[in-house]
């Protein structure tokens, strides 16, 4: 009895061994067997994708890929007046020197084809009837003081496109009746838009910009766009 039992133990530990040993595989596989070779190797998905790197070159890789991460973002636009508010928002980060930098851009010029407001209302109210009996669009301007209370035809970017938008409305008048009230002017100096850039932001910089008040940002920290120089 006790010689068929060791036989057994012998038999067994035999068949542990070669199934351990992968010989029974593939109708058995040995235990863990997916995690050796070459099963692993099979069960990779898209190997040609893979490219190993080393030294300088995956040093490379890593810098790329850091500098990909990175984006620029921008608050605004603010206004002088604003400004303070916005710095000592952006302040409390304690960013490192350098990190972020004031963008300014002014406003394009802009010029009017106008009807200037004389000292008599009779006047003006002629003058807006005739414009509509002309089938001419005007609006009445509210500011800057110096020309509120005048009528605006229309806006341009450049003074030879007022002139010329001038010489087509001019144009529409009847013989012997010259829109000579007409003039073209060009609207005081805007003032000067600023914006907060912090043109490179990682994931870390960007939460943190997140969790800003957007009160004092103009809305909060949005993408970099490109403005004229």
């Amino acid at each position: 009895m006790l010689r068929a039992l060791a036989i057994a133990l012998l038999l067994a530990n035999a068949l542990c061994f070669v199934w351990v040993r992968g010989w029974l595989a593939p109708a058995w596989p040995a235990p863990h067997s997916s995690e050796r070779e070459p099963e692993r190797l099979a069960a990779q998905l898209h190997p040609e994708r893979v490219t190993v790197l080393v030294g300088p070159a995956a040093s490379a890789a890593i810098a790329a890929a850091r500098a990909a991460a990175l984006v620029c973002l921008e608050a605004g636009p603010l206004g002088e007046g604003d400004l303070a508010g916005a710095e000592a928002a952006l302040a409390g980060l304690h960013l490192p020197e350098g990190s972020w930098q004031r963008d300014a851009a002014p406003l394009p010029p802009l010029w009017l084809v106008y009807v200037a407001r004389p000292a008599d209302t009779t006047v003006m109210r002629a003058r807006s009837q005739e414009l509509t009996r002309l089938q001419i669009a005007f609006e009445t301007l509210a500011a800057p003081a110096e020309l509120a209370g005048g009528l605006v035809l229309s806006r341009h970017a450049t003074q030879a496109e007022a002139d010329a938008a001038l010489a087509a409305v001019t144009a529409r008048a009847s013989p012997g009746k010259a829109l000579r009230w007409l003039r073209v002017v060009s609207l005081p100096e805007p003032p000067v838009r600023l914006w907060l850039r912090l043109p490179q932001a990682d994931a870390e910089l960007q939460e943190k910009l997140k969790a800003l008040p957007p009160e004092p940002l103009a809305g909060g920290f949005k993408a970099c766009t490109p403005r004229p120089a």
